[in-house]
């Protein structure tokens, strides 16, 4: 016959990689593989407490539906990779298709996973929750080599944040700018990307011309980020403002000697919160303000030329008194953080000399100051 046989393995999926799309990017391609409707007798697929995640249980009145695929090696190296650092385990099961008996793997998952009593729906999985994974899914796909399991499970929540964040771009209002169309640019990307928590990608870019012609195959990089939701704490009493002091990286490898920068309360926007969430969840962590409700100041691109990063900045009343505490953030994250208390007017003047040099905190001071002026 001559040649190597392939190492082939038959799975058994219960739940998300049962869409086709995503077991495709996350398995490297089925490679012309047949799919057999399959079930699982005596088992059940619940939701789990935490959301829109499918959790297999045993239950001797019922059978699990799904699907059974027969892979590659490789196939089966990626998806490892992508179960089993979370604590997902490949057990064997024997499954019926087409109402025969087939020997397959199927991945269980934690016991730290909480099942409800309610039965995981597959078609509501795509109606309600598709979006956010599939984009979790076409990052994993786009790293060459594939990421390890343990490089996964360190990347997983900046995976997750960029997945979210690209959920929210929307198109702000156009009435002076150009209105584009989807045939009015292209991003096609010149390799795989770069970094382990932000991530730097080459691109080439197609865009329309102000003139009407067409500028092709440009060569741009940019930082892939994420969302983030900015606070700046404002005591209209006492007229005072809290800031946050932190040794900053950008500063320094700038080659700035001094990178200790004054900023807004501030944070990352996590997958499954709205940035109003988080920014009242940062202002807890980071400055011990347990926060009502929050006023919003803008949105907007923190450096459009060159990064992805989007913010979504707010004006927080509250109460500043004297005694408010001086250091805040969390240990887990490794923040070292300073808090001044200090007045309005003594604010503006770090903007006037240049000592408050981070843009978005002397923008949100600016704002401040027409908010602040309109209340008097």
């Amino acid at each position: 016959m001559g040649g190597a046989q392939l190492l082939m393995t038959t799975f058994f999926f219960y739940g998300t990689l049962r869409y086709r799309p995503m077991l495709e990017l996350l398995s490297g391609g089925t490679n012309g593989a047949s799919c057999r409707e399959a079930v699982l007798p005596g088992h059940r697929v619940l939701r789990s407490v935490e959301g829109d995640l499918p959790i297999l249980i045993e239950d001797g009145t019922t059978s699990a539906k799904g699907t059974a695929w027969t892979l590659s090696q490789d196939a089966q190296e990626r998806l490892d990779a992508y179960e089993l650092p979370f604590g997902y385990t490949r057990r064997p099961v024997t499954v019926l298709a087409e109402g025969q008996p087939v020997d397959a793997q199927a991945y269980f998952p934690p016991g730290s996973l909480e099942a409800s009593g309610e039965d995981w729906s597959y078609e509501g999985w795509l109606r309600h929750s598709l979006p956010l994974p599939m984009r979790r899914a076409a990052e994993i796909a786009t790293n060459e080599p594939p990421l390890g399991g343990e490089a996964l499970q360190v990347q997983g929540s900046m995976i997750d944040h960029r997945a979210a964040a690209s959920l929210r771009a929307r198109g702000m209002p156009t009435r002076l700018r150009h209105r584009a169309g989807p045939e009015d640019f292209e991003l096609r990307r010149a390799g795989p990307p770069a970094g382990t928590f932000f991530r730097f990608e080459g691109l080439e870019i197609d865009h329309r011309r102000f003139n009407g012609e067409r500028a092709t195959g440009l060569s741009r990089e940019v930082m892939v980020g994420a969302d983030a939701a900015l606070v700046l704490p404002y005591d209209e009493a006492r007229d005072r403002v809290l800031l946050v002091e932190q040794f900053r990286t950008g500063p320094a490898r700038r080659g700035d000697p001094q990178p200790w920068i004054l900023e807004p309360v501030a944070g990352l926007v996590d997958a499954g919160e709205t940035p109003k969430e988080a920014a009242l969840r940062e202002a807890k962590e980071e400055a011990h303000l347990d926060l009502g409700s929050l006023i919003p100041m803008f949105t907007g691109y923190a450096s459009p030329g060159n990064a992805t990063d989007h913010f979504f900045a707010y004006l927080a009343l509250c109460d500043l008194p004297d005694d408010h505490a001086t250091s805040g953030g969390l240990e887990a994250e490794h923040e070292d953080l300073r808090l001044h208390l200090l007045p309005f007017e003594e604010a503006m003047g770090l903007v006037e000399s240049g000592e408050a040099n981070a843009v978005p905190l002397i923008s949100m001071l600016l704002w401040l100051d027409r908010w602040r002026a309109k209340r008097r």
